[in-house]
């Protein structure tokens, strides 16, 4: 293979897992990560900072190419999903295993580099992100198997820093699995009518796309809830408070764009709201902890 069909295949991979979605999960983990640094040294450690950027990214190529090759066959049967690239065979099986397998070696490089406890959790972490992919076989409610991976970056990141989880930790981790899950409900109510008709399990194909969006306000008032919790729990000051008052009117408006008889705002929610809520929400906390005696 030439080095031109080499990068070819690497690009289509890295399309594959859409790799520039890990902003999504990467602000939470930073804020962490650079809260547990404040509150143990009032410093950013930046091997430390390093090496958890590099996990995060391993771990979410893992869990999106493994989501992709276990639901390859569902993707075929989904117009919605039908061009993914190991469906239209531009991408082949061998390679995203290929590619899974590179990334897995990647995080369990970069955790056994960031202490031994993280190395020895590893196999929990990429467990529970891989289940997910296999929910929807099993149960109406694969977006609680979504929300408990998600648990994993905010958790882990704090664990890397103090080698223990926290209050702080598990307030961050719960808000980001609701946050993750709740919009996924909305996600999903796109193809409840088709995942009805291929046999693939869903909470808004089994109790109807309203009852999904009035889920999901439920979950997305718990994130609210946890983020606040986050905030006391870490001591953290007024800017923070600010940005979690935004996040929640971005939150509103995200559910006000999407009804049960309009999903065509769907994509609007996912790459604009849930882009500003991780990138704001991050900034708040950045210049709380810098305010508050971060420094480099």
């Amino acid at each position: 293979m030439t080095a031109v069909q080499q990068r070819s295949r690497v690009q289509k991979f890295l399309r594959l897992v859409m790799i520039e979605h890990s902003v999504f999960a990467l602000p939470f983990a930073y804020i962490a990560a650079l809260t547990a640094m404040w509150a143990q040294t009032r410093s950013v450690h930046w091997v430390q900072l390093v090496l958890i950027t590099v996990a995060m990214v391993a771990a979410r190529t893992v869990a999106m190419s493994a989501n992709r090759i276990i639901d390859r066959e569902f993707d075929a049967l989904n117009p919605r999903t039908a061009r993914r690239e190991l469906v239209t065979g531009e991408l082949t099986v061998r390679a995203a295993e290929v590619g899974t397998v590179v990334a897995l070696v990647v995080f369990l490089a970069s955790a056994w580099a960031l202490r031994p406890l993280c190395l020895a959790l590893a196999p929990v972490a990429i467990v529970l992100l891989v289940l997910y992919s296999y929910g929807k076989r099993f149960t109406d409610f694969p977006q609680v198997l979504l929300a408990l991976a998600q648990f994993v970056a905010p958790a882990g990141a704090w664990l890397a820093v103090t080698g223990r989880l926290a209050e702080p930790a598990v307030a961050l981790g719960i808000a980001v699995g609701t946050w993750i899950g709740g919009f996924d409900l909305i996600y999903s109510c796109q193809d409840a009518e088709i995942d009805r008709q291929i046999g693939s399990r869903s909470f808004p194909a089994r109790f109807g796309v309203p009852a999904a969006l009035r889920a999901s306000v439920v979950v997305h008032a718990g994130t609210v809830a946890a983020f606040a919790w986050f905030g006391a729990a870490a001591e953290l000051g007024w800017l923070w408070w600010t940005g979690l008052a935004l996040t929640a009117l971005v939150l509103i408006y995200e559910h006000v764009i999407v009804r049960p008889g309009d999903l065509s705002r769907v994509n609007r929610a996912f790459f604009t709201a849930n882009g500003i809520i991780g990138i704001g929400l991050f900034g708040f906390a950045l210049a709380d902890l810098v305010v508050h005696g971060l420094g480099a």
